[in-house]
């Protein structure tokens, strides 16, 4: 029994007709009669976006696998069969895709390739596809993407060639192109790719020219931050530690200091994975922010500029706001370092005002005991004065005269008189 999908050129009457939307009509089972079915909705003027529908509808009715979902419901006919089955009906669903670019979701053309892939559709099929995803690689998703390598010669886990070309192909049709009128679109991809590259990092197979390629695809302005490209470096570096001292500053150069964040930065000076160079260029960044910030008035002379790709100036409000995430972070640790100051200051002042109130507790101890001793004294000459001395009986040498009645003093009499 033949199990292969009928030719264009089958006679085969359709099924009949059931109460179904025709999407799920039996009459276009037969790989042969959709073809037909859908040439002749395209001529009646049907917008290519609900053609793209159809075909997604029909082909994951086909085939599971590009619903996203997997296939719990083995074939009926042998792995061989469903495997030759699978090539012809993707090799025709290509072949009749709409060329408007917005007419396939991404997300089916990934899953198309993926499948493509796996049961070795023919080249030229898979390059179409490829322009496809291409096209709209930043609507793609990390899962989507992570498209297993099926190739005999290659010994990775993913396909990190396809993504290279995938890559290229986005950034080469945005800025010859289309000149790039809009950045956006670069910085996803950016940012794709450096979630792309931290899992590919894992896979001891992967070389260090494909990882180079792969990072250098996406040009050095479309990063706002370079914190995801530190990342899958560092990983790459954990991963393959047999990389000799001129492989490791070859990977490093491909990291900007100066777009470090702080947390990276810090990382990054206590790495002992990179090379000295390296972690000098971060500290020296660093440095360079700090005293930016100290002084608003100086700015970076080397400091790149997202307008060499012609990118509009709403596209630099990324790295304006890591600007001022940055700031605001400094701003806040300076912050802390004047509370800390003056909480030091605060207990230096507390132990000065301890050490002056025993000190002056010493000196009134000390004028009280001095006062004490000259009233025991007034009162001792007060007492002489009543019993008509004037001075003390047990003094040496003058005395100081004492005060009469009318506010006259005395002439002392001498302290020894003649017997004679």
């Amino acid at each position: 029994m033949n199990h292969h999908p009928p030719s264009p050129t089958s006679t085969t009457p359709p099924p009949p007709v059931t109460a179904k939307s025709w999407l799920d009509d039996a009459c276009i089972a037969e790989i042969d009669h959709f073809v037909k079915t859908l040439s002749g909705i395209q001529t009646k003027g049907v917008r290519p976006d609900l053609i793209g529908s159809i075909i997604t509808h029909y082909a994951c009715k086909w085939i599971p696998e590009l619903s996203g979902e997997p296939d719990h419901h083995p074939p009926p006919q042998s792995a061989t069969v469903s495997y030759l089955k699978k090539r012809f009906f993707i090799e025709t669903i290509i072949s009749v895709l709409p060329p408007e670019k917005e007419s396939i979701p991404c997300s089916f053309l990934l899953r198309l390739l993926k499948t493509g892939n796996m049961v070795n559709t023919d080249r030229n099929y898979l390059q179409e596809v490829e322009k496809r995803v291409a096209w709209r690689l930043d609507q793609a998703t990390m899962k989507e993407i992570m498209i297993p390598c099926f190739s005999h010669v290659t010994g990775t886990l993913l396909d990190v060639e396809l993504m290279v070309r995938l890559v290229k192909r986005f950034v080469d049709h945005n800025i010859n192109v289309e000149g790039l009128r809009s950045g956006v679109g670069l910085f996803k991809v950016a940012k794709l790719v450096d979630a792309y590259l931290a899992e590919a990092a894992v896979d001891s197979e992967l070389k260090l020219p494909e990882f180079m390629e792969l990072a250098g695809a996406v040009p050095a302005q479309a990063r706002a931050t370079d914190d995801g490209l530190y990342r899958a470096i560092d990983t790459y570096l954990k991963t393959h530690v047999n990389l000799t001292k001129e492989e490791r500053k070859s990977l490093c150069k491909l990291i900007d200091s100066q777009k470090l964040s702080i947390e990276a930065s810090l990382h990054a000076a206590q790495n002992e994975r990179l090379p000295v160079r390296s972690v000098i260029q971060v500290l020296f960044s660093e440095q360079a922010k700090l005293h930016s910030h100290i002084n608003p008035s100086r700015t970076f002379t080397n400091t790149k500029s997202p307008n060499r790709l012609g990118l509009d100036p709403p596209d630099r409000y990324h790295s304006s706001r890591d600007m001022m995430t940055l700031q605001q972070m400094e701003i806040k640790r300076l912050k802390e370092h004047v509370n800390k100051l003056e909480r030091q200051c605060q207990l230096m002042q507390s132990q000065i005002d301890k050490l002056l109130e025993k000190k002056k507790g010493f000196f009134s101890w000390r004028k009280l005991a001095t006062s004490t001793t000259l009233g025991a004294m007034s009162v001792e000459v007060a007492d002489e004065k009543v019993e008509g001395k004037g001075y003390d009986s047990g003094s040496i040498g003058k005395q100081t005269p004492v005060k009469g009645k009318h506010g006259r003093s005395k002439t002392p009499k001498p302290w020894r008189q003649s017997t004679s």
